[in-house]
């Protein structure tokens, strides 16, 4: 399935970025996010990525014309430099088309723009550049699929250090827990579209509003849940919580990595307490 990446926003909340690359391209470890994204979808055997450019999207495509392969793989080099010999290989296999969606267009706009290159894709599938997770996509394919609905979309709990308040009538405090440990679930992205979709998209709308709104009334769009990682980087914060993980060598959502015991148990990172206390929305 082609995977089509919205990687043309401002990325205003991410500033002490943002001004000077675009927010995909916040690296953690040697690599931007984006490729940690792109990475993901490649081990499922998703490798043909539709690129939605917009803010700096020179800066994407520089990127990736200029890739260097030794960076996150092991070689031999010989003859003084003149040869080297990859051991492995990242992207050799990936087919990325670049395209240029707009300065200033929402999400619905991005998609519709890229539409010409879906012609073909029953199903393909879509996802913000900012965001990460061990969600097992096959298991969420084949949950899709078995559905037969137009969309899906993975829902998360959300991460921010917030706290989830009941009211009464007269703004008495019943309940207040961190958002984390609320049953509130919230976008994250992972999106799973057909062709259908794009009747539902009317010009200039954003896709979760208004066509959103529409599938829910037909009954064709259904959420995923994954009690298991995700986090984007939206603010210093959650980039800070990024270099931090990877410095441990922590990263759930390296699915390519996932190591296994010898009785084949799937061993997963875990979380440190600044890390738990972040997604569960507990303030330090």
């Amino acid at each position: 399935m082609k995977v089509v990446l919205f990687c043309g926003g401002l990325g205003t909340r991410l500033r002490e970025h943002s001004e000077t690359i675009p927010k995909p391209m916040v690296e953690i470890g040697c690599r931007p996010i984006i490729w940690h994204l792109m990475r993901y979808y490649a081990h499922f055997g998703h490798k043909d990525f539709i690129l939605c450019l917009g803010y700096m999207g020179n800066y994407i495509k520089n990127y990736f014309l200029n890739y260097n392969e030794c960076f996150s793989n092991n070689f031999t080099l010989s003859k003084g430099g003149k040869n080297i010999q990859l051991h492995n290989s990242d992207i050799e296999d990936w087919t990325i088309t670049f395209v240029d969606t707009g300065l200033n267009s929402n999400i619905g706009q991005r998609l519709v723009a890229v539409k010409p290159y879906l012609e073909g894709e029953e199903v393909f599938l879509a996802n913000y550049a900012d965001g990460l997770s061990d969600l097992n996509l096959d298991d969420y394919l084949n949950n899709f699929q078995r559905r037969g609905k137009i969309a899906s979309f993975l829902a998360v709990q959300p991460s921010q250090s917030f706290h989830v308040i009941s009211l009464s009538e007269n703004s008495l405090v019943q309940t207040i827990e961190p958002v984390g440990n609320s049953d509130l679930w919230i976008n994250g992205g992972f999106f799973a579209l057909k062709q259908e979709i794009f009747d539902y998209i009317q010009n200039g709308e954003e896709l979760v509003l208004e066509p959103f709104q529409r599938l829910i009334r037909k009954e064709q769009l259904i959420a995923y849940r994954n009690p298991g990682f995700w986090a984007c980087m939206d603010t210093l914060k959650e980039k800070m919580m990024f270099d931090e993980m990877h410095a441990k060598g922590n990263t759930p959502w390296s699915v390519w990595e996932t190591s296994k015991s010898a009785t084949g148990e799937i061993l997963k990172p875990q979380l440190s307490d600044m890390q738990q206390k972040h997604l569960l929305g507990v303030k330090k």
